[in-house]
């Protein structure tokens, strides 16, 4: 059996690996200068946010090695190549090779600023790149300058952490080599709406230390900063020093021909290392198909590489965002340019001699992978020009559901982009017995990368299998459990589970105390279920509502005083007034839910800026929570001449019962009274407005990322009654949506007549108040009342204990 070397173990190694296997003849060593073998590089990002652990990621395990008889030697740096000897000399020893591949990666680029060398500043490249930004939480602060692919997802993962970031980017918008400036703006304007600080056409001048470590970065226009931690993310460069001192052909990578072979016979290269025809590679499917020409060409089989065209798509929860092609200006070109301001989806078509050449969508990537295939394969698109912008659901003329677009795709239109899988290998192996997607990930790796193409992946299935193939609503809570949401609220009611403790034990956890994903949710679903047996446990809420108040961008805080449906006192303006000077608030802001917001207040005065406010009468208006935000209303029939009932009225009453109820998400209701909506009811998680013959409560609306209109749920004729169905409403919500979900996405999956139904039952709506009662005589405080009677209490527990041992 022939010895064959490989050094490096990144994804494109473990490619070869499999293949090399699956042929057989060969013994293989495989060095890695990391601690362990290969993972999917790619999925650092979802690993660095908390949506993912690291061993969902690995894909190639100890067993795996063992199962194929491959020597690793991992944790162990090569030294040298002698192409003489034919021999690979590491860290531990000698090995010699009839076969080598050269698989060393790319290096990051540090930019040599002054200070690059200060401790906490560091690339994003690697697992402990990653465990080191993991190792930041709330109250950090972090810069990362580079504002291309792994730059934003490395803010984004952190700032999922919840640490105060900043993107530093040279170039004048985001994404420069990906995206046009109209899809840059967007992209910068969702993370800005995000919290995030995003600084372009901004060049850094110094790394600023205190004590060997990083304190802050300076720009070239003075300001500064400051930060825990610094990231550079402004390029990688291929790794070619063990090549270039093995005496073999570089420039900016090593030279390789069409086989993967370098300028040494024996010596093949692939991945980021290597340099094609002039070009550099750097996403992961190039890198894929030089791993299945490299093992045909060790196979003695002929295989030729081809440089073919590559899609973009980032990799942060909630950005969708797509970019294939050339869509630099040209007179020569024109572009179809699709906006939809509302939602924020861009999408532009660059066209050239009838032919697709470029593609940018933000927003809505649904069809990338069909307009991708359209530029590789040089389509003539003079015929559908006209509906192009509108995918391939639209060709033929007229619009045909999903499914039937995915049916209509030709047998060569490429699904999976990272491992170039086409329709046709998927439908085959599905065919051939790869019933769900897990055999279809193993049959033929679509899907098994960055996830994107996931869901067409899912729709082939459907399609080819009919009705034996239902597709996927519910994924687990998180890395901790294989149980969905629905499946852990179900057994804590069936297994009455009181405790987390309990809920770890008896659903099988695979963490001891469950993690920053799962604790928060199952502490809702305990409160929510067992109000009386159950401790609200504030360990497991996340930061707002563990410090009752929603921390800002610079670490201040938000302090909002609950204003029954809008309307104040002088008294109340006063105590704001004096609370605002007393702890140099900087900003007072009226909010779009009628009330006043005292911003920039720092975590030390929460207390006591509280306990004015509190002396004044007023109550949390849990602006952090997962609960009742605000109750909006207009003035009603008080005061204006349309308006048909008491809306203000009815809006104070809702708020004073519903007001400290903790929700799957946060709740925000709306009374208008009458049909000219003032206080903009119909877009509300609950919508109540006020006609001559009663009142028309709706639900499900939503104005935020989602736009949508309430669906109504019951007309009424009295106030008593307007309140009864809102409260059921809530309380059937609580019991039975997902954590997370707001009122309109759970609607969404269970259906308006579902709750409709359970609704008009009688005695159901008379239990749900009922239980919707006794939650709220248990949870229904002020949480800074709360805290002043604990202080107080201590501040008088010596006292009481000396009173004691005096009387015995």
């Amino acid at each position: 059996m022939k010895n064959l070397v490989i050094i490096g173990a990144g994804m494109a190694a473990g490619r070869l690996v499999e293949h090399v296997s699956e042929a057989g003849g060969w013994s293989i060593t495989l060095f890695n200068a990391e601690p362990r073998g290969t993972y999917n590089r790619i999925m650092l990002s979802p690993v660095l946010s908390g949506e993912k652990t690291y061993e969902e990621i690995v894909t190639h395990d100890d067993a795996f090695y063992e199962e194929h008889g491959v020597t690793c030697r991992f944790g162990e740096r090569v030294i040298s190549i002698d192409r003489t000897a034919k021999t690979v000399t590491g860290e531990n020893g000698t090995v010699p090779y009839d076969k080598l591949v050269i698989a060393t990666g790319s290096d990051p680029f540090m930019i040599p600023l002054p200070g690059h060398d200060l401790d906490g500043v560091i690339a994003y490249r690697d697992l402990e790149d990653t465990e080191t930004m993991m190792g930041l939480g709330e109250g950090h602060k972090a810069v990362v300058i580079g504002g291309g692919l792994l730059g934003l997802e490395a803010a984004a993962g952190m700032h999922a952490r919840g640490v105060d970031v900043t993107v530093v980017h040279l170039m004048g918008h985001l994404m420069e080599r990906q995206l046009d400036e109209a899809a840059g703006y967007l992209l910068r304007k969702e993370l800005v709406g995000r919290g995030m600080k995003v600084l372009c056409s901004s060049n850094s001048k110094e790394i600023l230390g205190e004590n060997g470590k990083v304190k802050a970065l300076m720009l070239d226009n003075g300001t500064e900063l400051p930060c825990d931690l610094l990231v550079m993310a402004v390029g990688i460069r291929p790794s070619v020093k063990l090549a270039q001192e093995a005496g073999l052909a570089t420039g900016k990578g090593i030279h390789v021909d069409g086989q993967m072979i370098t300028s040494d016979e024996d010596v093949l290269a692939i991945g980021e290392c290597i340099e094609f025809d002039g070009a550099l590679f750097g996403l992961v499917a190039p890198l894929y198909d030089q791993a299945k020409v490299a093992a045909a060409t060790l196979a003695g089989d002929e295989a030729t590489f081809v440089n073919r065209e590559t899609a973009t798509k980032l990799k942060v929860t909630g950005c969708d965002l797509f970019s294939a092609g050339d869509f630099a200006d040209g007179e020569d070109r024109e572009d179809i340019v699709f906006r939809d301001p509302s939602r924020g989806v861009y999408k532009r078509l660059v066209l050239q001699d009838d032919k697709l050449i470029g593609a940018v969508m933000y927003g809505d990537t649904a069809d990338g992978g069909w307009f991708h295939g359209l530029i590789k394969d040089k389509t003539d698109i003079s015929e559908m020009r006209d509906t192009l912008i509108f995918g391939p659901a639209f060709q033929g003329g007229g619009a045909l559901d999903p499914m039937a677009a995915v049916a209509a795709l030709p047998a060569d239109a490429e699904i999976c982009g990272c491992n170039g899988i086409c329709k046709g290998r998927i439908v085959e192996a599905i065919e051939g017995g790869a019933t769900d997607l897990g055999a279809v990930q193993a049959e033929t790796k679509a899907s098994s990368s960055c996830g994107t193409c996931t869901g067409l992946v899912e729709q082939l299935l459907a399609v080819t299998l009919g009705d034996e193939f239902e597709l996927p609503t519910a994924k687990p809570v998180c890395g901790c459990t294989d149980l969905t949401h629905e499946d852990v609220r179900r057994l804590i009611k069936s297994s009455e589970l009181q405790s987390q403790e309990a809920v770890w034990q008896e659903l099988g956890w695979k963490t001891r105390n469950g993690c920053h994903v799962c604790r928060p949710a199952i502490n809702y679903y305990l409160l929510a279920d067992w109000p009386v047996e159950y401790q609200d446990d504030p360990q497991s809420r996340f930061v707002n509502e563990r410090k009752h108040a929603n921390i800002q961008k610079d670490g201040t805080f938000s302090v909002v005083p609950r204003m029954w449906g809008g309307i104040t006192t002088p008294d109340e303006l006063r105590a704001i007034a004096d609370a605002a000077d007393k702890y140099n608030v900087p900003t007072v802001k009226v909010t779009g839910g009628q009330r006043i917001d005292l911003l920039g207040v720092k975590g030390e005065d929460l207390p006591a800026i509280w306990d004015d406010l509190t002396k004044a009468g007023m109550v949390s208006g849990h602006a952090y929570a997962k609960g009742l935000r605000t109750v909006k209303t207009c003035v009603g029939t008080d005061h204006c001449r349309f308006g048909t009932q008491d809306s203000t009225g009815l809006g104070i009453l809702l708020e004073k019962k519903l007001w400290g109820s903790w929700t799957p998400h946060k709740v925000k209701l709306a009374v208008s009274g009458c049909p000219r909506n003032c206080a903009e009811a119909t877009c509300k998680d609950v919508g109540i407005v006020c006609v001559d013959s009663g009142y028309e409560v709706g639900v499900g609306g939503a104005a935020g990322m989602d736009v949508k209109e309430t669906e109504p749920l019951v007309k009424v004729a009295t106030e008593e009654e307007a309140i009864e169905w809102t409260v059921a409403f809530i309380q059937i919500y609580r019991e039975n949506a997902k954590y997370l979900d707001r009122p309109y996405k759970w609607i969404a999956k269970v259906g308006l007549d579902w709750v409709q139904e359970q609704l008009s039952d009688d005695a159901e709506r008379a239990r749900l108040v009922a239980a919707f009662e006794l939650s709220q005589s248990i949870y229904q405080k002020d949480p800074w009342a709360e805290r002043a009677k604990e202080d107080e209490a201590r501040k008088f527990a010596p006292l009481a204990d000396l009173s004691l041992e005096a009387a015995e």
